[in-house]
């Protein structure tokens, strides 16, 4: 779904663009067909189990805000599965089927069910997405004993026939070295030359920071490329830090960043969205029929 804002200025830009990938013919007569580059909307949104920051349980008002921001893919964290706390709902499916996307769920944490003949109870990270999700992975990042299991959830999607990579995580909030290891373990399940990739989530750190720093060597981010402002998610009531992020692989163009603030009440942070440029996709045509020369 294209939800491109059409404004003199980024049609010429988009325009440009797609000249670019202009089919050309080689010597040999066969002809590089390329498929324009086209924006992919995606975001990032802590949903905090669907409460407000007052704590109030709200999924339906988590479902009008993602509907709101016309993504393509968002990933989410804090999301709950057979929780007491929230209803005992399974969130990602419950979301993927109020706003018909798919969904891909990434469990943390897997315990025993607070009440008899309920489900096991999940946390963690989903992935929601109108394009289809040919397959994913989660996996569990490092752990220092006693502190929340954390984990990274790796979606390949399919995007106008091509693949794109797209991970969701939620770094530890109270220790800056075990996030440098997270981080670490990040980079090498992605790649230290990652293509047609995006990861997102709530990274609980700013981006001086060295675990922030392990991230944007290889990978870029949408704010300083094109947000303006400063782009601080947290707290979602009285917001004074950027930690929430969106990290492409730099062959991916942000066309824009921006913190989405229309309805603060929906969880403790804010929602960040981005347009993102891919890269011009080559694919060889067939020589047509060579017709022989007549008899004479």
């Amino acid at each position: 779904m294209n939800h491109l804002n059409t404004a003199p200025s980024r049609r010429r830009f988009l325009a440009a663009a797609v000249g670019v990938g202009a089919t050309a013919a080689g010597t040999s007569g066969v002809a590089a067909a390329a498929t324009g580059p086209r924006p992919l909307r995606v975001a990032t949104f802590n949903i905090h189990h669907g409460a407000s920051p007052a704590d109030v349980l709200d999924l339906e008002r988590v479902a009008r805000v993602i509907q709101a921001m016309r993504v393509d893919v968002v990933g989410l964290q804090e999301v709950d599965r057979f929780w007491k706390r929230s209803g005992f709902v399974d969130q990602p499916a419950w979301l993927g089927e109020r706003l018909g996307m798919r969904h891909a769920f990434g469990a943390n944490l897997d315990l025993d069910p607070e009440e008899p003949g309920r489900p096991r109870r999940q946390y963690g990270t989903a992935v929601l997405s109108r394009r289809p999700i040919r397959s994913w992975t989660n996996t569990h990042l490092p752990l220092v004993p006693g502190h929340e299991q954390r984990g990274l959830l790796q979606a390949t999607l399919d995007v106008r026939g091509g693949c794109v990579e797209f991970a969701v995580t939620h770094l530890q909030h109270n220790d800056s070295q075990e996030r440098e290891r997270q981080s670490a373990r990040i980079v090498e399940l992605l790649g230290s030359s990652p293509e047609r990739t995006i990861l997102v989530g709530d990274l609980n750190a700013t981006s001086e920071t060295p675990e922030i720093r392990t991230l944007t060597d290889v990978l870029g981010d949408v704010w300083p490329q094109a947000g303006t402002g400063d782009g601080f998610t947290y707290d979602s009531v009285n917001p004074h830090a950027r930690i929430d992020f969106l990290l492409p692989s730099r062959d991916l163009r942000p066309l824009t960043a921006q913190v989405f603030t229309a309805d603060p009440e929906a969880s403790d942070h804010l929602p960040v969205v981005s347009e993102l440029l891919l890269p011009v996709r080559h694919r060889r045509r067939r020589p047509g029929p060579v017709n022989p020369e007549p008899d004479l």
